[in-house]
């Protein structure tokens, strides 16, 4: 079982987590804000492109921005449902056997919501 201390050292993480996973969001949202002026974000006079190419890596740089966009909402959620299991006093329990999760495990991943062993075997079957 996790002492006051520990716990608290996990919320303060887990909440420097959901700040970080914010401002991530918070700076896609912004970057997008910017489509509205293609020319701003590429530094183009024209808003014809010099090269076919051009456009393609235009197109590469906004699919790799969403998918940023998403993991941070990924990890923000993650961070939620840590953050309320911890309210509801199941932080640091599996959630599929209710046994305690490995503070060593918490420390590498403090969103973990199951054992490794829980999640080798699911993964064997």
């Amino acid at each position: 079982m996790l002492s006051d201390k520990q716990k608290q050292q996990f919320k303060d993480r887990l909440l420097e987590m959901k700040e970080e996973a914010e401002a991530q969001m918070e700076e896609y949202k912004e970057d997008q804000a910017k489509e509205d002026y293609e020319n701003d974000r590429t530094g183009e006079i024209s808003s014809v492109a010099d090269h076919p190419g051009d456009q393609g890596t235009d197109q590469f740089e906004r699919a790799k921005e969403q998918t940023f966009y998403e993991q941070a909402r990924e990890k923000l959620m993650e961070v939620e449902d840590a953050l309320k299991r911890m309210e509801e006093g199941r932080y640091g329990l599996s959630e599929k056997s209710g046994e305690p999760i490995p503070v060593e495990r918490l420390e590498a991943m403090p969103t973990a919501r199951y054992k490794v062993e829980e999640i080798e075997k699911e993964a064997n079957n």
